[in-house]
């Protein structure tokens, strides 16, 4: 491989590089003044070294090359990871590289690829990033340095790349408790003689198959399930009204809260749905992963003034007669 022909090659001279080379030429001068064999000898091996390393150097960028980029949950202004595959194609060989991600609005840390193991072909590294706003951004590069054996100059291969990633909600504690939270899924936990068929729904993940009710479900096209009265709270139901939200900071508050709701349940092993009712629209989403992708991407629609958001501080709603709290947006 030639370097005036890979454009994707990058070098840049370390100061411990520009030092060798400047005791290299006062060397060789001095070896062509004197004519002294010994100073030749020196400056033939200190030549060689330099050259050695540029070549080792070179080899350990050889064979490497972006795979895929799979972004995780990543949460905006929250240290997050960004997995890197790479493909290896001597997985044997020493690299030593630093990979370095370029993430807009936002910063990735280096990772580093030791090389010299039997991985069977495939690096996974895990990039830590932070990104500062929530939606989406994008990576534009992938680099892959080395200044090794030496350390005389540093080369870098770089992979020019346009790949959109989805940056989740920050997730702000609320004050709230969940009991404040409109509506709750629900599982059925069955009481004997107690409990009995109350109604219908469609399927939700989570669900147990033996409940699904076939003869709905073969009229609608799509499965349904029975509900119990004995049925208990498994989850959260949040609902998120775009026509009451303003673009501006108490918007994205809001959704900083639902998302971190969603981290609370998620710790606790609870199951999450999320209504996003907008002017045209209504989306839902079931499950913790799919909730925050819905938020990320959510955008307000009213022009006024937006919503005032829950006091944390303000009073808990009532629950009806039926047992059940009265219904509140989020």
């Amino acid at each position: 491989m030639f370097l005036w022909k890979d454009r994707r090659l990058r070098l840049n001279l370390t100061r411990l590089g520009i030092q060798y080379l400047v005791a290299l030429f006062f060397v060789g001068a001095f070896s062509v003044n004197t004519g002294n064999n010994l100073l030749y000898v020196i400056f033939s091996l200190m030549l060689g070294l330099f050259l050695v390393s540029g070549w080792v150097s070179r080899l350990a960028l050889q064979g490497v090359g972006l795979q895929s980029l799979d972004e995780g949950n990543l949460f905006a202004r929250v240290r997050g990871g960004i997995r890197v595959r790479l493909k290896d194609q001597a997985p044997a060989r020493m690299r030593a590289l630093e990979v370095h991600l370029e993430l807009e609005g936002g910063r990735v840390e280096p990772g580093f690829l030791a090389g010299g193991q039997e991985t069977g072909g495939e690096a996974l590294l895990v990039l830590h990033a932070r990104a500062e706003q929530r939606g989406w951004t994008r990576i534009r590069s992938l680099e892959l340095r080395t200044s090794y054996p030496f350390g005389f100059v540093v080369k870098a291969y770089h992979f020019p790349l346009d790949q959109a990633i989805l940056v989740l909600p920050h997730p702000r504690t609320s004050g709230l408790p969940p009991r404040s939270y409109h509506g709750e899924l629900r599982r059925n936990i069955p009481v004997a003689g107690e409990s009995s068929p109350e109604g219908v729904r469609v399927l939700r993940q989570g669900d147990s198959p033996s409940r699904v009710h076939w003869k709905r479900t073969a009229q609608r096209g799509t499965p349904w399930v029975r509900t119990f009265e004995g049925d208990q709270p498994a989850g959260l139901h949040l609902r998120l009204e775009l026509q009451k939200w303003a673009p501006g900071r108490p918007f994205e508050r809001e959704l900083e809260r639902l998302s971190g709701a969603i981290l609370q349940a998620r710790l606790q092993k609870r199951e999450v749905s999320l209504d996003v009712v907008g002017a045209e629209d209504r989306r839902e989403a079931f499950g913790h992963t799919a909730c925050w992708r819905a938020l990320a991407k959510a955008e307000p629609e009213a022009l006024t003034s937006p919503a005032q958001s829950l006091d944390p501080s303000g009073p808990l709603p009532l629950p009806s007669p039926g047992g059940q709290h009265a219904p509140q947006t989020i």
